[in-house]
């Protein structure tokens, strides 16, 4: 029992963070698998089989092959490490089957995104982070990071509020995510007086110790801190989400929260297509300039697609090898193309095609139709009811809508921040059947 709870303390601490801090992150995720692998040798857990297993397996061995394979063998191998991460999904799936682990651990997310948002939109405001070439990054190394997760949890609070939405609150309910809030205004007052690391190192530990003890005593100061936050993080997320000036985190966002809305009820549709209207009539100074595809950036991007093409047509089996395009790019560059270097192709299928080859993209095909398939028909399922699990089914799937459609113009399950919520929520619908009870309808 103490594993069980030390590792729902660690999942929740792995929640919060990954909005705030990787290293973190990774740092708990691995002390949250330990947990797991002791429970597994003790016969306190089983390791659950799904409907991804065998996907999620052949991806990681073609990519494992992919390297070897790869102009750098050693280089193309260090990048792969990133597969480690796949672990989350198995740890997340045993946790969250229990129902109120699975909230303590959502609304963990929330509570890292509240941060994250607040602190972009401060950095906007307030320390001069207001220019298309110094956005905000909040509290992680990019913007494009940022805008990523910042999507992501704005799509779960959306759910959350259009399926369990909260009662009435009351002013103490504001009291922890107030406490957040203004602590991340302690670390950019810091940020603004000069750079250093403690502030912002001392609350990503404080971070996760709340989430942890939140997640350990679901009493009424939990039940409060839930009620508040999905109210506070989706304007502010939304806020953030427009002064990132990402367009591709615009897009996911919108067909995301379209996917939660349709679920719930069509006419909402009304309702996001509204709000999309409004903001343009509104024409903040953060749009200007970005609803355009005539731009360098828009230019760059059909280029290096071009050049993706050409690597898989070059290495259609292996591909390139993982974390070679970097240094395979130049060779592929076509001369228009405004930028003599690319870190990635700014499309995930086309990064995993070009990068594992054509077998190593099938793989990945497959476990997105499986994932988005499950969701579905999680949230199908959920489609007329109101509650908790119906609220968790519904934003998984939102999530995946976000990330595919954002996909398309960006490589965004290349950073680890983005892959880890991923990896995380889409363990929520396999969760939820786990915990449906025999001869309830799936």
């Amino acid at each position: 029992m103490r594993l069980q709870r030390l590792q729902l303390w660690l999942l929740a601490g792995v929640a919060a963070t990954a909005p705030v801090s990787i290293f973190a992150s990774e740092i708990l995720l691995a002390l949250a698998a330990g947990a797991f692998v002791l429970r597994l040798s003790r016969r306190l857990a089983r390791l659950p089989a799904t409907a991804v297993d065998t996907p999620l397996v052949a991806f990681a061995v073609w990519s494992l092959l992919s390297a070897c394979f790869a102009a750098s063998p050693a280089v193309s191998h260090a990048d792969s490490k990133k597969l480690l991460l796949l672990a989350l999904f198995y740890v997340a799936l045993e946790t969250l089957t229990d129902a109120e682990a699975r909230e303590a651990v959502l609304h963990s997310v929330l509570l890292g995104g509240l941060a994250l948002a607040a602190l972009m939109v401060l950095q906007h405001h307030l320390l001069g982070f207001d220019r298309l070439n110094h956005r905000p990054p909040g509290f992680l190394g990019h913007y494009m990071s940022a805008s990523g997760v910042t999507m992501v949890v704005l799509v779960v609070a959306a759910a959350r509020l259009l399926f369990a939405p909260p009662p009435s609150p009351r002013l103490r309910d504001f009291r922890v995510p107030g406490l957040v809030m203004v602590a991340v205004a302690v670390v950019a007052a810091f940020d603004a007086a000069g750079p250093g690391l403690w502030p912002t190192r001392l609350f990503v530990a404080g971070l996760a110790v709340l989430a942890g003890h939140l997640s350990l005593h679901p009493g009424e100061r939990a039940a409060a801190a839930r009620a508040a936050l999905p109210l506070l993080v989706v304007p502010l997320a939304s806020w953030a989400l427009v002064v990132s000036q990402t367009r591709g985190a615009w897009l996911g966002a919108v067909v995301g929260l379209c996917a939660v809305a349709a679920l719930r009820a069509p006419r909402l549709l009304l309702v996001v297509a509204a709000a999309v209207l409004a903001l343009l009539l509104a024409h903040p100074k953060e749009l200007a300039g970005r609803l355009t595809v005539a731009d360098a950036s828009s230019l760059d991007r059909y280029y290096m697609w071009q050049a993706g093409i050409d690597m898989i047509i070059d290495r259609p089996v292996f591909g390139q090898g993982p974390g070679m395009i970097l240094t395979r790019y130049p060779s592929y560059r076509w001369p228009e193309a405004p930028n003599p270097r690319a870190p990635h192709l700014h499309n995930n299928l086309l990064q995993v095609a070009a990068e594992r080859g054509l077998p190593g993209f099938v793989f990945f095909a497959w476990w997105a139709v499986t994932v988005a398939a499950t969701a579905l028909a999680a949230a199908r399922a959920a489609r007329g009811e109101r509650g908790a699990s119906a609220a968790a089914a519904v934003g998984s799937l939102g999530m995946l809508a976000a990330i595919f459609a954002a996909g398309l113009f960006e490589y965004n399950l290349g950073d680890s921040e983005v892959l880890l919520l991923v990896l995380l929520l889409q363990a929520v619908p396999f969760a939820v059947a786990r915990a449906r009870p025999a001869g309830a309808p799936a």
